[in-house]
């Protein structure tokens, strides 16, 4: 009789500890956050199955517009790099879970999908086409010209021939199963092609409703002012993060905010490392990831650049913040005009992520968190000669 008793007693507490988690769970749900970038409100939503986006986490509702005059595009605050998913990333879930994940963004309010020729190449824009196409006008999927591709396999070279650049319009449309591109980046800076004569070809495209928008990747400030004079541009895309801030000393960042461009930052985390969850001793898939041949992923250059880790997160500690959301939260908070577009294949990451607009901090805090980590030199450059060349600043 006492052994029933005592399990009796232990089945109540356990159902009592479960009910316990299950309202301070639903009680922990942050209920009409509109703070610094607009924060997360879980508002009505479409329903996917038996919970709307909002019952199941995070839901962004704030907006940022890139570009503006006829190349305004308004998106979500944050947007999704795709790369990741099949490309240069190590292992990945199947393509039934990479689409899972995608539509599961889009559910919770992303509208800024990021993808290229370049990645696989091609397979990446396929399962960007396969996941995202039926979301329509309710989303924008961009995507990336430049980089030659000769029989399914990268160059190495650039080609942005005007014929060039029209044959892969063509193709992305095909692979991506769309009848537009929102927004087409030049992916590098081709010094065979003036990039007047690249603006004119974008500009005929977007006369003849096949592209709706253009940008430019990884390029200086002149060349970028050139562009933007024969067709204004909506986006310039090009690395940056607490551990790359070149963009704002070579005028990049000035330029675009005195043209009215947006800008976009890829590697937002510098490939993963700012989120904490690498150290010197990760393996990297040496087939399907370009981390171990950057200088910076090298395990000597991990080791020393594990100490700006430490401070975001000894800096996020006290603010209830992770790594990856101080890393996001102080790009969002650098212009209103910057549209981070993190990548991932974790659910977890992406709720990470997206609560990064639950956050708001007084300019205060970000100013002593870069003073920190400027004290701390950088060990490694970004990309090894090869990939640097290709840059065009």
């Amino acid at each position: 009789m006492k052994k029933n008793e005592n399990r009796n007693q232990s089945l109540s507490r356990r159902r009592f500890f479960k009910q316990a988690a299950v309202a301070g769970a639903a009680l922990a749900l942050p209920s009409g956050l509109n703070r610094v970038w607009g924060g997360n409100t879980p508002a009505a939503s479409k329903s996917t199955g038996n919970q709307t986006p909002a019952a199941r986490g995070a839901v962004i509702t704030a907006r940022r517009v890139l570009g503006s005059g006829s190349a305004a595009m308004e998106v979500s605050a944050l947007g999704f790099g795709v790369m990741g998913m099949t490309y240069n990333r190590s292992q990945h879930p199947g393509k039934r879970e990479c689409i899972a994940l995608l539509h599961e963004a889009v559910e919770r309010g992303v509208t800024l999908f990021d993808t290229a020729i370049i990645y696989g190449p091609w397979s990446n824009e396929r399962l960007a086409g396969e996941a995202l196409s039926t979301f329509g006008d309710r989303i924008c999927v961009t995507t990336k010209f430049g980089h030659e591709v000769v029989d399914g396999r990268a160059t190495g070279r650039q080609d942005s021939r005007p014929a060039t650049i029209r044959r892969y319009c063509e193709e992305s449309l095909r692979r991506l199963r769309i009848d537009a591109i929102p927004l087409f980046y030049q992916h590098r800076f081709d010094p065979q092609v003036p990039v007047e004569e690249v603006a004119g070809t974008l500009g005929d495209l977007i006369r003849e409703g096949k592209v709706l928008r253009w940008g430019l990747c990884e390029v200086g400030a002149e060349t970028i002012r050139k562009a933007h004079a024969v067709q204004p541009l909506t986006a310039v895309q090009s690395e940056y993060h607490l551990m790359h801030r070149a963009v704002e000393e070579n005028g990049v960042l000035d330029t675009c905010g005195e043209l009215g461009i947006g800008f976009v930052p890829y590697s937002p985390m510098n490939r993963g490392f700012l989120g904490g969850c690498i150290n010197e001793y990760t393996v990297f898939d040496e087939h399907n990831d370009n981390r171990p041949t950057l200088p910076r992923f090298q395990p000597e250059a991990i080791r020393a650049n594990l100490r700006i880790v430490n401070v975001l997160q000894e800096f996020g500690r006290t603010r209830g913040m992770t790594s990856a959301q101080v890393a996001l939260g102080w790009l969002l908070h650098q212009a209103p005009w910057i549209v981070p577009i993190p990548g991932t294949t974790k659910l977890s990451h992406l709720e990470e992520n997206m609560r990064t607009l639950d956050f708001s901090l007084p300019a205060a805090d970000w100013q002593a968190l870069e003073a920190a980590v400027a004290a701390i030199p950088v060990v490694g450059d970004r990309y090894n000669a090869e990939q640097q060349r290709q840059v065009g600043f």
